[in-house]
């Protein structure tokens, strides 16, 4: 049980230190503005609704085939 513990301790310090080993310092402009010029994020609303059902259907897929294969045991 511990080394389970520990693994996964690691497995999350080393995802700590990727995220942090490559974050980008911010820049300050004159006007105050960390973001610069960026360009516009692009809106995800209206896929939200495609990847939720694409989800439920993956997750009846996922349970029906799990069911099939016990069944086959």
């Amino acid at each position: 049980m511990k080394t389970k513990t520990l693994k996964i301790f690691l497995v999350f310090t080393f995802l700590l230190i990727d995220f942090v080993s490559f974050a980008n310092p911010a820049e300050d402009d004159e006007s105050n503005n960390l973001n610069g010029d960026d360009p516009v994020a692009a809106p995800i609303n209206g896929k939200l609704i495609w990847l939720a059902i694409l989800g439920i259907a993956f997750a009846y897929y996922s349970f029906k085939k799990k069911r099939l294969l016990e069944s086959v045991k």
